[in-house]
């Protein structure tokens, strides 16, 4: 049954969405290579991390589905239908991410690992609101709300979080590794709330009948 539904949900897929975030992603990535001078690391940072929200950007809108309450009534459950989407989109989104990685110059690219740890969590986190957003709505797509609440998200990161807790530092910071800790922890948060999201709800609670 996968195997039938390989190519259905592959023509469902918004690849516009998918395409103008890869596309906006490798323009920022790209911007420290059109730039004259010497490399700067800070606009190599910069860089990566806009790319990385751009692609999260354009994963807010993979669950984005028309036909959702008609493909609600197939004996598929939705675990398989948003993991097939997610498992067709990977090989995008990691292609992406590494012409991105490899458009900064080595001068200027900040620690891949991390950044890659940060984009990983952004794009989780996107995909985990859009999940949150189908079980409790009858939306059919959660992309645009997503996708600003993800806008409003990153720039309240910027502005408001105390320095103790910032999550945006430079790799010589020596809050780095803890900063990347506290990114690994959103990730593991993240992936459980978008699995528990996942979980299709119960139509009608069960009943007691009296003795």
């Amino acid at each position: 049954m996968t195997r039938a539904l390989l190519t259905p949900v592959l023509r469902t897929l918004p690849w516009r969405a998918l395409a103008a975030g890869g596309a906006t992603a490798l323009l920022l990535a790209g911007i420290p290579r059109m730039l004259s001078g010497a490399p700067d690391p800070w606009l190599g940072l910069i860089s990566l991390r806009g790319a990385a929200l751009a692609l999260a950007l354009g994963l807010a809108f993979l669950l984005d589905d028309p036909a959702r309450h008609i493909t609600s009534a197939v004996p598929v459950r939705r675990p398989l239908r948003v993991g097939l989407r997610v498992a067709l989109a990977a090989p995008w989104a990691a292609l992406c991410w590494t012409a991105a990685v490899f458009l900064v110059p080595g001068e200027a690219r900040p620690p891949v690992g991390a950044l890659t740890l940060e984009a990983i969590a952004t794009a989780v986190f996107a995909l985990a609101a859009a999940a949150l957003i189908i079980r409790r709505s009858t939306v059919t797509g959660p992309g645009t709300a997503v996708s600003t609440w993800l806008l409003c998200t990153a720039a309240a990161a910027f502005l408001l979080l105390p320095d103790s807790w910032s999550l945006l530092v430079t790799p010589d910071d020596p809050r780095w590794t803890d900063t990347h800790e506290r990114w690994a922890m959103l990730l593991a948060v993240a992936l459980v709330v978008g699995t528990r999201a996942c979980v299709e709800p119960l139509r009608a609670g069960l009943r007691l009948r009296p003795f």
